[in-house]
């Protein structure tokens, strides 16, 4: 009945090391075996027992205990759990922590339960800077403002894709007194850095929106970041301070309704519909539904009214790689743009 988990583990754990976090590859490679050996880490992974493959991948039910365990860190509810996680300047030993995180599971199951029960919403920043050459690609081929709509937007924070500040390679784009800055492994051609950028309309939903001015909340966004990537956890820091101070807010609703709502077209504007690392977590009735709701809403666009839909998710056939694509009606060409790393440390851009 554990097979599946922890073959679930264990592959999460090496894609946690490929995408440079060693600590928590291996906290999984130990949660892996405890759970093989019937300890604390079955009991809280009892709601996903006897589950396939592709169900747990889909409930990201690793990064759902990853998650439980640093909100608890960052807590500061469990001395003796908080004090074996990494610190900068401080290697940090994976053996010690997953000794003190088995008895945190212990001491704390009810709580670390209750949080894995809503699903993990990373909400990570530098996945802009994937994005928002996309969004000068638009801005260039439709010599229009933009109204930049967000799907799947978690607390908001790539809805201030233009209010960063940018190093694509050499070349420096974005707002360069922003306090979110970013840069990244840039190859290929420049990006349409001189395209005219006005945003005059933005807005975002998701089915449960993080609330930025709730600390629980603020703190569960935190969580979801690894605890050794210090640089990431600095960013998003940042940026929840700037969507704060500028007021963000996410609608909670669902994807295909609020865009069948919210999202025509309109003369004077691009409207751009948006989303990153989402597409795969939806069950395919409703991908076909918001497939619907877009490919309507191109077909009423114009020339003056151009829609595109620009996302950043895996291609159907490879579910390990991540890509940005674009779609610009009227005419509905899709491109692709970008081979994109998933939290933005590299670019190949090909448009």
């Amino acid at each position: 009945m554990t097979d599946n988990l922890a073959q679930c583990l264990s592959t999460q754990a090496r894609g946690c090391d490929l995408l440079g976090s060693p600590f928590h590859a291996a906290l999984l490679h130990l949660a892996a075996a405890d759970l093989a050996a019937g300890g604390p880490t079955a009991a809280l992974l009892a709601p996903w027992a006897g589950k396939g493959l592709r169900e747990l991948f889909a409930d990201a039910v690793p990064l759902r205990l990853l998650g439980a365990l640093h909100d608890l860190v960052l807590s500061g509810d469990d001395p003796a759990l908080a004090a074996t996680y990494p610190k900068r300047g401080r290697e940090a030993d994976a053996d010690s922590a997953w000794v003190a995180a088995r008895a945190a599971m212990i001491r704390h199951q009810d709580r670390l339960a209750a949080f894995m029960t809503h699903e993990p919403q990373t909400n990570e920043v530098r996945r802009s800077v994937c994005l928002a050459p996309g969004f000068l690609e638009i801005a260039e081929q439709t010599n229009l403002p933009i109204r930049a709509f967000e799907v799947a937007a978690s607390g908001g924070l790539n809805l201030n894709w233009d209010r960063y500040a940018y190093q694509f390679g050499p070349t420096a784009w974005g707002d360069p007194e922003s306090p979110v800055s970013m840069d990244t492994e840039w190859t290929g051609p420049t990006p349409a850095v001189e395209a005219r950028i006005e945003v005059i309309e933005r807005a975002a939903c998701d089915r449960r929106p993080g609330d930025l001015a709730d600390p629980v909340q603020r703190r569960r966004l935190l969580a979801y970041i690894w605890p050794d990537q210090f640089e990431r956890l600095d960013r998003i820091a940042a940026a929840i301070d700037l969507a704060r101070e500028l007021g963000v807010t996410v609608e909670a609703a669902d994807a295909v309704g609020w865009t069948a709502r919210v999202a025509a077209p309109r003369p004077g504007a691009a409207m751009v519909l948006y989303h990153s690392v989402f597409w795969q977590y939806m069950p395919a009735e409703s991908q076909a539904a918001l497939r619907q709701v877009i490919e309507a809403h191109g077909a009423a666009a114009t020339s003056e009214a151009p829609f595109a839909w620009l996302r950043m998710e895996p291609p159907a056939d490879n579910p390990a790689g991540m890509e940005v694509r674009l779609t610009l009606w009227p005419g509905g060409e899709d491109r692709r743009l970008a081979e994109v790393h998933p939290h933005g440390a590299w670019v190949r851009w090909s448009a």
